[in-house]
């Protein structure tokens, strides 16, 4: 079934009626050619609740949808995860933020580290950023998100520790790290707990400075390893994100 992102006022309750407008509609039209009676859930972005509906009517800028009923939408992890990845090269931006929505991540933070490779500035940043932030959309709406993570502008190493000075488990994985200290890595997840806001910060191809991970540390990162195999950056997040997911669902 499709989903679809609508802002709060979109929805009449009471009326039992839902409008679409923008792209989707035009998507819903010509693109999924979608039918009278035929179903959709429709989502408010940070609410709970799935809007289950049928195409109505097409009018010249919206498509309306009868309100069929509305039913809890429990998909979303029960902590906050923030994944600040270092830029990395080509389009491999794209991956890590599609698999890192459609596993739960809450938001993207892209960090300008000193030894990767991309440069964003100005107007090449800015449209990249409203790209990256289509491509979340995308993947919530695939994934069956009841919120779509926002990619935020490109941060320096400094600027985005900062803004995660205060959670509550803040990790880095790190290629130095200690390769047999599995055991420490283990614990340092097992932190995560409902409702917990918790970092992840991943390097770019070139990986973290000395300079980079002490100043993490500093500010209370705790270095783990992700096994014995070196990762590509695409992949780290996707390892970090499935151990929150087997430690922390079915634990709310």
């Amino acid at each position: 079934m499709y989903r679809f992102f609508v802002d709060r006022d979109q929805i009449d309750t009471e009326g039992k009626r839902v409008y679409i407008t923008g792209e989707d509609r035009n998507h819903i039209k010509n693109v999924l050619r979608m039918k009278t009676g035929e179903e959709a859930a429709v989502m408010v972005p940070g609410d709970d609740n799935e809007y289950r509906c049928a195409v109505s009517a097409y009018t010249d800028d919206a498509v309306w949808l009868e309100l069929l009923f509305v039913k809890e939408c429990d998909v979303e992890l029960p902590c906050k995860v923030v994944i600040c990845q270092g830029l990395p090269k080509a389009d491999k931006m794209e991956t890590v933020i599609t698999k890192s929505v459609e596993l739960g991540a809450s938001e993207i933070i892209p960090v300008a580290t000193s030894r990767a490779v991309v440069k964003l500035d100005g107007a090449r940043e800015d449209k990249k950023i409203t790209r990256w932030n289509a491509i979340s959309e995308a993947a919530a709406k695939q994934s069956k998100r009841a919120v779509i993570p926002e990619v935020l502008p490109v941060m320096s190493m400094s600027e985005a520790i900062d803004r995660c000075r205060d959670f509550d488990v803040k990790l880095i994985p790190y290629e130095l790290s200690d390769h047999d200290a599995m055991d420490d890595t283990r614990k340092a997840v097992e932190r995560i707990k409902a409702g917990s806001n918790v970092a992840v910060f991943i390097g770019p191809e070139g990986g973290f400075s000395e300079e980079e991970v002490r100043e993490a540390i500093e500010a209370g990162f705790v270095p783990i390893t992700l096994g014995h195999r070196i990762l590509r950056t695409e992949t780290a997040a996707m390892v970090v994100l499935s151990w929150i997911i087997y430690n922390t669902e079915g634990k709310r």
